[in-house]
This record gives C-alpha cells, structure tokens and sequence, in this order.
C-alpha cells in the first residue's frame, strides 16, 4: 500500500498525544507550538483544518504515578489533562479536538480497529520475553540499552525483566510493504536524518511486538480475554483515529475516516519516531487503511546546553515563562531560534536579546515611528501609493514574500519563515533612513513622503501577515493600527476575512484608510541589572 495524501481541500494534522505521568513540560509546548502555526498558516489559506491534540492517559507508568499519590489512575489523569488544556490556553492554541484515551467513545474505536487486525490473522498470543522500560512502555534489545541494563531515555531508570504472555501483532510480515512505502515516497518521514534513522532500524529485519500486558488493570482489556491489557502504544496511536469523529456521531470507524482521513501531518518528537513511522503504518495497513501524508520529527531541547532534568535542577517551567513573557514571545523564541528539526537550546540571555532585537527593535520600532510619521505627515491615513517600479528596494522583496514564506510553512521550516519576513522589516528601516521622508516633508516634497509611507506601511503589513501564524496577537495588533478590522485569533473564518491570495501579497494596504494611534505592540524587555553595578552613590 503506499501513502496517501489528504485531499487537497483539507489539511488534518495532530500533536503526539501526551503522556499524563506528569504536567506539561516545554518539550510538550514546543511539539503543540509549531502544530499550531502550521494549523493557522493552513487556515489563512481557506484550508478547511482540523488540529489534533489530546493525552494519553493509560499504562503502567500512570498506574503507578498514582498510586504513589494516592489518587485513582482517573483523578491522576483528570487533574494533568487540566493542566494540558489550561498550558494550551495560555500559548494561544486553537485545536480542534482533544483526544483522550481514557474516553468511552475511544474504546469503541479501539476494538473495532483491532478486530479488524485480527480478521487478518495479525494478531497471535505468544510469550515476552525482554528487559522493559516503563518509563518508555517499551519492551527494549539488550543492545540499545545502557550498562546494567538501563534505558538511555530513562538513564535513572532500570530496566525490568519481563517473561509473560502477550498477544502479538505481526510486525515482520509488513517489513516489504514499509520499505516500499518509504522507497515509493521519499518524504513520508522528515526530516532526512529521521528518515535515515528508520531505514536504517528496519533494514536490521522486523520483530513482531507485543500488544498486550498481564497484571496489569489501567487499560482496555483485550477483546475476548479481559485478563490481558490493551498495550498503551496500540491504543494511543488510535486516539488520532478517535479524535476524527464529530461530537455528535456514534464512535464507529466509518465516521472516523468519512472526513479527515488519512491524516495530513504528524508532527512528534524525535524519541517516538519509530512507533509512529514503523508500527503506525504496519497497524494502518494491517487495517486496510491509507496512509497519513507525512511523520515529522523534531528534535530535543536542552537548557543553558545541558539536557533538562529535575535531578539536575535545570527545567524550565512553560507556564512560568508565558506568565513573564507572553504567549507571542514563547512562540516567536522557540519556533524561530530553533531549526525544526534539529535539536535547541534555551537560555534566558538569548532569548531576551532575540526579543529585543527581532520584535522590540526591528518590527515594533519600525510599527511605531512609520505610524507615527503618517499621522504627521499624511493626516493619519494610509497615503497614495505611487508608481512603484519593479527595482523598489521594498517591493523587491515584499513581491514574493508570501510565496516564500508560504513554503516555509508548508515544509515546517518556521525559522526560516520569521528569518524572510524580518529581513523584510530590516530593510525598511534602512530605507526610511536612507529616504528620510522627514526631510523631504521640510522640501515641501509631499508625493515623494507618501511613496515612501506607503512602501513602508505596507511592508509593516506584510511582515505581520507573515508572521500572524506564529506571533498572532502581536499581528493582530499591527494590522489594527493599520485600519483592518482582523483578529488573527479569530477561530472560524480567517481564511476569508483575510484570505492569503490577498493579503499575502504585495499591495493591499487600501489607499486613505484611517490608522489607528500608534501604541507600542512588544516593549523591549527591560533586564534588571544585578546588585551592586551601575548609577552613582
């Protein structure tokens, strides 16, 4: 079977769904960042979307977090999923759906997507035997795991011993057809360096997995054998599948592939790579079902260049940066100083100086002073534009920016969109100082301080088109002082009231609409300077 793409008129894309063993961490916030931008880019567009997002909320793991709380695995569970959805609130996040698997309409979907694996004779009761991490849900090859059998991910985690009866899913059989499809379609999984990582695991020869666990109550039961528990990553992986019902119909599989299926995008993080590009396809084709567009796996973050752990004291809280820093200034950080891809840092002195330069500086500058010339200048009205030739500094490169940043989208390559758009703001502080329209208002040369105005004005809008998918409220802001009625957090209808065959285009900033007062729309983040330097006794 090879992969299919969504239809053309749609664009479904999901988050991974994240593990509740304990509250989001800003790995998680990253993952549902760059989903978001994506989502809202494909809105701007007039693309009907559906963004994906939700928990996975069974397993051994979350057992025995609760139980070490002395909570019920259900009030464990109920109480991070809060504190998900408040954390995506707080970053601006417009999903469609929120997928839990503890939800009853997911165990509908879940045993009628296993029976059909088994009607294909790919599901078969065996013995486990293998060193096992809870902490990854995963059985593991001695070879992958550190010395004194402990899991690299879980490095303060041993592995556990393990000899039970599983049911079996036949993972080896579909060893050919994942080759093909990844010969037959080369970017089904992204970046190249994730992709090379999955030709390499599967070339070794597939193993089948186990999908079931015994001792074990936090789960679904098995079909036909309730002493065996649904494995965590057979039922979460369908917790996408679920999340495509509408609220209204009956959770059967044919409401849920009726619309959004096959899924356009899965957007994950570099450590569940092979569940989602080697057994999420073999299951999908297992059940006779089209394969999701394209598997994306980003990279890790670190802090101040270490890996982040509470062991080592070097977290960083998600929800304490949004609370200092705003929504837009979390987003624009991540999304544009971090390759999507690659691996990323965080220090709090590059991020304040990025701020500052990027938004602060170059972009809320340039908002504020060309605001404030036209009111000057121009009675506070968007001025004639002129006759602006094909060498226009400014129109150079505003001309193509949409399409340019349009496939930056397309691809995931958000850094390389805000790098476009700002290059286009940088340029036009130049001109406005290499013009000086102040001078020529004192020459009495009006028309040429409103072709300069207007070059200006609307590159201010265009950078913020550009950038309304990332940084939204600070777009929003930008276009309002600019006389457009458009709020880019708008959740139904963007892609009309703003739509990107217009917007995303070089001159439609209309002639003599009325701007607004200009009002700063991103401060320079003042930092603090430490006790005991500076100023005079």
């Amino acid at each position: 079977m090879t992969a299919a793409a969504n239809s053309p008129q749609t664009f479904s894309v999901t988050t991974p769904l994240y593990y509740v063993n304990g509250v989001p961490h800003v790995g998680s916030a990253y993952t549902t960042m760059a989903v978001d931008a994506v989502s809202r880019y494909h809105r701007l567009q007039g693309h009907p979307t559906l963004m994906i997002t939700g928990t996975d909320e069974h397993g051994q793991k979350i057992e025995r977090t609760a139980e070490a709380r002395e909570l019920s695995p259900q009030a464990h569970c109920d109480e991070i999923v809060g504190s998900f959805r408040d954390l995506w609130k707080q970053l601006n996040i417009q999903h469609d759906r929120f997928s839990r698997t503890t939800a009853p309409r997911h165990q509908a979907i879940v045993e009628a997507f296993y029976q059909r694996v088994e009607e294909q004779g790919d599901i078969y009761l065996g013995q486990q035997k293998g060193f096992y991490c809870v902490g990854c849900e995963e059985f593991k090859e001695e070879r992958d795991l550190l010395e004194n059998q402990h899991c690299p991910l879980h490095p303060n985690q041993k592995a556990e011993w393990r000899d039970e009866e599983n049911y079996f899913f036949r993972l080896s059989k579909y060893q050919t057809q994942l080759e093909a499809l990844y010969a037959e379609n080369p970017d089904f999984i992204q970046p190249a360096s994730r992709r090379n990582e999955v030709l390499s695991f599967v070339s070794q020869g597939l193993q089948d997995f186990s999908i079931s666990r015994v001792n074990l109550d936090w789960g679904f039961p098995v079909p036909a054998n309730p002493k065996h528990t649904l494995y965590v990553w057979f039922d979460a992986l369908l917790g996408y599948v679920t999340a495509l019902v509408d609220p209204e119909d009956e959770p059967t599989l044919d409401n849920a592939l009726k619309q959004w299926w096959p899924i356009s995008l899965h957007v994950i993080g570099k450590d569940i790579l092979r569940f989602h590009a080697v057994y999420w396809p073999a299951m999908l084709m297992s059940a006779g079902l089209p394969m999701p567009g394209r598997v994306f796996g980003h990279g890790f973050l670190t802090k101040d260049g270490r890996k982040m752990g509470k062991s080592q004291g070097n977290t960083l809280d998600p929800v304490a940066l949004v609370e200092e820093f705003g929504a837009d200034a979390v987003r624009y950080y991540f999304l544009k100083e971090i390759e999507f891809g690659r691996d990323g840092d965080f220090a709090r002195t590059r991020f304040i100086n990025a701020l500052n330069a990027d938004l602060a500086n170059d972009l809320g500058n340039l908002v504020n002073r060309t605001l404030n010339m036209a009111k000057r200048y121009c009675g506070q009205v968007v001025p004639p534009a002129g006759e602006f030739g094909d060498d226009h500094a400014l129109k150079q490169l505003g001309v193509d920016l949409g399409d340019r940043v349009a496939k930056s989208y397309t691809n995931l390559a958000f850094s390389e969109a805000c790098t476009s758009a700002l290059a286009l703001a940088q340029a036009s502080n130049r001109f406005l100082d290499q013009q000086a329209p102040w001078t020529k208002y004192k020459e009495g040369d009006q028309k040429a301080v409103e072709e300069i105005l207007y070059a200006v004005l609307e590159s201010v809008r265009l950078v913020a088109y550009a950038l309304s998918p990332i940084v939204p409220t600070i777009s929003t802001a930008i276009y309002q002082q600019l006389g457009f009625e458009i709020d880019f957090n708008a959740t139904e209808g963007i892609g009309q009231t703003a739509p990107y065959s217009l917007h995303g285009q070089w001159g439609a900033l209309p002639v003599g609409q009325a701007l607004l007062k200009p009002k700063p729309v991103f401060p320079k983040i003042e930092v603090p300077e430490p006790e005991g330097t500076g100023g005079k006794d």
